[in-house]
């Protein structure tokens, strides 16, 4: 039976990816099959959990996916594991308001496994003053439980002693101390962590915080902190559908933000990814019967992606019969033309009316439920999707195309229309997470 455990913290920057990476590398290391799952909409972390488990990474999202889907995937990515680990996003108990367990919240992951919470505790700062926090996040949500406490960024024994004593009086076991450690910091830029596949040196940076895990987490209390995954009823109905029976998927280091749910739930219903690179301007195959431009970084290489005129060429090619839909990333090469942070412009494919400017930065940051105003690949007009906006992007030029479709965000606030479309193409800004049945 595979045991669970979510990782989570009081907010964002305690240090929850770096124990979770270290943790799930030590766990793998000794032999025991373990699996990862991101608790939100990050497209990040997942890359890296799959580089330290050896297993595909994996989305858990309370707010866009259905209790029902949640479960399904939860089932998909355990089988055959001995323990899933659960990385949380922010705080714990961070979301949305509105609907209960339907918040985003890692907490709302946490109840639906039945999976205990290990709480990451920056305790720089501050000492006994942390089991108050470890008392009043132990206690907030009845269905959540504290399965232990790993202290980090802990500057001496004595500011340990002080920190972990506190927190005993509360009842909460502390599973480990980890000191401060700045070689340990994982590179990031304006989207968070620099990709997994970027970095040459991941595995060394990897076993380096197994090693850090091993000498200062007690991996065993750690294990002993997991309980059974509860498995309810899933279903994958709303699970995104396939674009076409064959997907040409543009993957690189400019185009890498795609779910793996997505992906796997293509691939369940029986169409094929095909990948092909851009940047190495390549053409998306002619077999293929639909195109997906997913989300990435081509701001960092919109020089190389103007240049690259068999790949510009072929997808207009491609567009004049089959379909074409690019998010995020994907969406800003569909257009006009893309203004690199250092203000330089550079052609894009053209299919889309829009210019885009990473020069002009402005944060576009939140979860977006759509209704299709347009048949597309995400689905037929008048249906409902979910889903996540994370950018810095500017629209210098809207264009003329029709929307493709009109936003919500989390909070059901109207955000007007949005996207484009034209004949078989189309794009949106926010990532598709799922189907709102």
């Amino acid at each position: 039976m595979t045991k669970a455990l979510l990782i989570a913290a009081p907010r964002s920057g305690s240090g929850k990816t770096t124990v979770t990476l270290g943790l799930l590398t030590a766990f793998a290391r000794r032999g025991i099959r373990v699996c990862a799952a991101k608790s939100g909409p990050d497209y990040i972390d997942p890359a890296f959990h799959a580089a330290a488990t050896g297993r595909p990474g994996m989305n858990l999202e309370s707010w866009a996916m259905p209790p029902e889907l949640v479960a399904h995937l939860a089932a998909l990515q355990s089988d055959g594991a001995d323990l899933m680990v659960v990385e949380g996003s922010m705080g714990l108990f961070d979301g949305v308001t509105g609907t209960p367990r339907r918040t985003g919240a890692g907490a709302d992951i946490a109840a639906a496994l039945g999976a205990p919470v290990v709480l990451v505790m920056d305790v720089s700062g501050q000492s006994q003053s942390a089991a108050a926090v470890v008392r009043g996040f132990a206690s907030h949500d009845p269905e959540v439980r504290l399965g232990g406490v790993i202290l980090n960024r802990v500057a001496s024994e004595r500011h340990r002693s002080q920190a972990a004593e506190a927190i005993a009086q509360v009842g909460v076991p502390v599973l480990g101390s980890v000191p401060r450690e700045a070689s340990i910091i994982l590179p990031e830029r304006h989207l968070g962590l620099v990709q997994a596949s970027e970095q040459a040196d991941l595995v060394a940076r990897l076993n380096q915080l197994a090693d850090l895990m091993e000498r200062h987490v007690n991996l065993d209390a750690v294990l002993a902190a997991a309980a059974p995954l509860g498995k309810g009823p899933g279903a994958s109905d709303a699970l995104l559908k396939p674009p076409g029976q064959r997907v040409a998927l543009a993957y690189d280091a400019a185009f890498t933000f795609v779910y793996g749910h997505l992906l796997e739930g293509w691939r369940k219903a029986g169409a094929e990814v095909v990948t092909f690179s851009p940047l190495a301007d390549e053409a998306p195959p002619a077999d293929c019967d639909a195109c997906w431009l997913p989300g990435g970084y081509p701001e960092l290489h919109a020089a190389a992606l103007a240049a690259a005129g068999r790949f510009r060429d072929g997808l207009r090619t491609f567009a004049e019969t089959r379909p074409v839909f690019g998010e995020c990333g994907g969406f800003m090469v569909l257009g006009q033309g893309l203004e690199d942070a250092e203000g330089a412009r550079h052609a894009m494919a053209g299919l889309l009316g829009h210019s885009t400017s990473f020069a002009k930065r402005r944060l576009n940051l939140g979860y977006r439920q759509a209704r299709l105003l347009a048949d597309c690949a995400l689905g037929r007009a008048g249906e409902a999707v979910r889903g996540h906006e994370f950018h810095y992007a500017s629209v210098t030029d809207s264009g003329t195309d029709p929307a493709l479709v009109a936003l919500r965000d989390g909070r059901g606030e109207d955000l007007g229309q949005a996207g484009g479309c034209r004949g078989r193409v189309a794009g949106t800004f926010f990532h598709a997470i799922a189907r709102h049945v």
